[in-house]
């Protein structure tokens, strides 16, 4: 089990408010802006950030043309699909649970990993898997007559979750030879150009001037989600082990409870505290020193 740097415990603990708070932000953002458009906009809007930091921490934008199939490849499953997918999701789903089920994201993985790329996880890793499944089946325990009549919803954020899973086991494996920042530049790239197709394609009849609630979360979902988190995650991702990247941030979709609770009126139930109980647990099986670990 890894032991976190000072660096990746910060950007962990900075990346969980930032994605936590932003489910209600998103569920808001799409009331007041056709889904795939507020997307799209926060996309365009966060790429001159990505692009200032490149030039300012004189991060090469160059990836060989060798390689850019493997970086489609890699933006496909890390952010087009999973992007997509939970904007068109969200407007059906409570914000809290299109979070629960966005984070089952940390079961997909470690099955994927166990079957398809041969990953050997100690049994206390196993737990934490446990753990966090139950910690996702609480939350959604009050939910489930309200997700039955919307299964569209629900199968759009299983299908972002497992998409997100498999995008991170190869990011980790992946043998590109370019900085994080700029393989995150370029998948925002690809992901942007998608949902401009998409929302002139399906929704250019609702195209409106943005209010001012959608421009608050346009702008949140540019300068914190597409400027700061995606790429924190990234450096996450290929800094640290798949399972422990991904169990690491399972606090996310509890914030998202709490933070719609908070925000958006939602009642919080036993379910929920006990949830998080389990969700720490979840992140302790991972993240707490192994007696190796403290010695070595």
């Amino acid at each position: 089990m890894p032991i976190l740097s000072r660096k990746q415990l910060i950007t962990l603990a900075l990346l969980t408010l930032v994605w936590g708070l932003n489910w209600p932000v998103m569920k808001l953002g799409v009331q007041h802006f056709p889904p795939l458009a507020f997307r799209a906009s926060s996309m365009l809007m966060g790429l001159p950030l990505l692009a200032a930091a490149l030039v300012a921490l004189k991060t090469p934008f160059k990836v060989e043309r060798r390689y850019w199939g493997r970086l489609l490849v890699l933006g496909l499953f890390n952010m087009v699909l999973w992007h997509t997918l939970i904007i068109i999701a969200i407007p059906l789903l409570p914000s809290g649970r299109a979070a629960i089920l966005g984070y089952t994201m940390p079961i997909f993985s470690a099955a994927i990993g166990a079957l398809f790329f041969s990953d050997r996880l100690p049994a206390r890793a196993w737990g934490g898997v446990a753990a966090a499944a139950g910690g996702v089946l609480l939350l959604l325990w009050n939910e489930m007559d309200k997700l039955g009549g919307k299964p569209t919803g629900v199968a759009l954020m299983l299908v972002a979750a497992g998409s997100w899973a498999l995008g991170t086991q190869l990011l980790r494996r992946s043998t590109i030879p370019a900085p994080t920042l700029t393989l995150a530049f370029w998948m925002t790239v690809e992901t942007a150009i998608c949902l401009c197709v998409l929302t002139t394609v399906l929704e250019r009849p609702q195209w409106h001037a943005p209010d001012a609630m959608a421009w608050m979360a346009i702008l949140f979902n540019a300068i914190l989600v597409i400027g700061f988190a995606q790429v924190a995650w990234f450096f996450l991702v290929r800094t640290l082990p798949p399972l422990a990247s991904t169990l690491s941030v399972m606090m996310i979709p509890v914030l998202g409870v709490f933070s719609g609770a908070w925000w958006l009126g939602e009642v919080l139930h036993w379910q929920d505290w006990t949830a998080v109980a389990l969700m720490v647990v979840a992140i302790a099986s991972v993240l707490w020193p192994s007696k190796a670990s403290t010695r070595a």
